[in-house]
C-alpha cells in the first residue's frame, strides 16, 4: 500500500516521541487511526471542514470522505475541499462510493461498498487509483475483496457502535480472521476508542477506523 506506508514513514518521524496512551496528560498518536467522516454530526460544513482541519493536522492514516447521501456534484465540490484541507498536512484522502469522481480528481484512493465494488468489476469498469478498499463482515468478503483487487479492507464491526445499534460486535476473533485470511492490510472499525487500538493492533490490525469519537468529541484529542 504505497500511499498508506508512505504516509506511515513521515508521520512516524513526526510523532516518534508519541503512542496511544490513556493519560489524559500524553497525546494520542493518529497514525495508525483512519478518520471516516460523517458532515451530518455539524451544524453547518464550515463546521465540518473545521473539524476536519484539526483532526488532519494529528496525522492520521488517512480520511475517508464517506457521505453517501450526496448528489455526485455536491459530492466533487466537497471532495476538492476536503482533498485540499488533506493536502496540507500530507494526509491521503480516499474517496467513497463515487468512483468516477475518484478518478477524475486523482485521490490518494477510492473506498466501494462491497456490492458495488462486485458490480463494477463484472462490468469491466477500470478503477485507477492508486489504494482501493472495501468493507468487509465476513472472512469470505475478505478472500472476495482481494480477488478483486482490494489493496486494504476495513473489517467489523468490531465493538458494539452507535452507528449500528442493537447489532451484535463481531469481535477481536473475526479480527484475527480477517487478518489471517488477507494479503493485504486489514483496519477495524466499529467501536474504535484509543485504549482499544492496541487491541485491535496485537490482533495483526495495520491499524483502525474512528467515526464519531474522532469526527466529535475530545476522546482522541486528550493532548489538545
Amino acid at each position: 500500500m504505497s500511499t498508506f506506508n508512505s504516509h506511515r514513514n513521515r508521520v512516524h518521524s513526526a510523532h516518534s516521541a508519541h503512542s496511544v496512551h490513556s493519560d489524559s496528560d500524553m497525546e494520542i498518536d493518529l497514525a495508525k487511526v483512519i478518520c471516516v467522516t460523517n458532515r451530518s454530526l455539524f451544524q453547518s460544513q464550515a463546521d465540518f471542514l473545521q473539524r476536519l482541519e484539526k483532526i488532519a493536522a494529528k496525522g492520521p492514516r488517512a480520511v475517508v470522505l464517506r457521505e453517501k447521501d450526496m448528489e455526485p456534484a455536491d459530492y466533487e465540490v466537497l471532495a476538492k475541499e476536503v482533498m485540499a484541507v488533506c493536502r496540507r498536512h500530507d494526509v491521503p484522502c480516499i474517496l467513497h462510493q463515487f468512483s468516477e469522481t475518484a478518478q477524475k480528481l486523482q485521490s490518494d484512493g477510492l473506498h466501494l461498498p462491497l456490492p458495488l465494488l462486485r458490480r463494477l468489476r463484472a462490468e469491466g469498469r477500470a478503477l485507477e487509483v492508486p489504494e482501493l478498499g472495501t468493507s468487509c463482515h465476513s472472512v469470505q468478503d475478505v478472500r472476495e475483496a482481494m480477488k478483486l483487487g482490494c489493496t486494504y479492507v476495513f473489517a467489523g464491526h468490531i465493538y458494539a457502535t452507535s452507528c449500528k445499534p442493537g447489532l451484535t460486535p463481531r469481535g477481536l476473533t473475526f479480527l484475527r480472521e480477517a487478518v489471517r485470511a488477507s494479503s493485504v492490510p486489514v483496519y477495524a472499525i466499529g467501536g474504535l476508542t484509543p485504549a482499544r487500538l492496541p487491541e485491535v493492533l496485537a490482533a495483526g490490525a495495520a491499524g483502525g477506523c474512528a467515526m464519531s469519537s474522532l469526527m466529535t468529541g475530545s476522546l482522541w484529542f486528550s493532548g489538545s
